[in-house]
């Protein structure tokens, strides 16, 4: 059985394309395949990679990727889901033959301001903001 191919952007491709891939890739495994992006690649988020080990989930070896070079390796996606905000989601390129582009827009977890323990639970809310939109997903697709 051939599986949805899901490309996932964000700006940095740090955090919420990120978090958003391993939770498509955990859930939805059987029938779907999911790769993360960013429009201007940056480093992995530190506070991210701990709130997803707190779910089991361990991000640490991940790269950022950048979604320009998938687009001129000539890559295809069933579904190219942006996660940052429309303004930032309309600077990424359009992949021929997607059978949806869909945004979804969450907060940015380097935004969050304060200590070590704020940051950690402002993402943690965003975090299950991307799950749960992930799982409602899976369901709406396979229904």
């Amino acid at each position: 059985m051939n599986k949805y191919k899901v490309l996932f952007v964000c700006i940095h491709n740090s955090a919420r394309s990120q978090m958003a891939e391993a939770f498509l890739n955990k859930f939805g495994g059987d029938k779907f395949e999911a790769e993360s992006a960013g429009i201007q690649p940056g480093t992995l988020n530190p506070v991210v990679v701990d709130v997803m080990k707190e779910v089991g989930i361990d991000i640490s070896g991940n790269k950022t990727k950048d979604v320009f070079e998938f687009f001129k390796e000539g890559r295809h996606y069933g579904y190219v889901i942006t996660v940052c905000d429309k303004e930032a989601a309309e600077r990424c390129p359009i992949f021929p033959g997607a059978r949806q582009e869909i945004n979804w827009s969450f907060k940015d977890p380097s935004k969050a301001m304060g200590g070590y323990e704020n940051k950690l639970n402002e993402t943690r809310i965003i975090r299950d903001q991307i799950k749960n939109k992930i799982q409602e997903w899976i369901n709406e697709v396979n229904s």
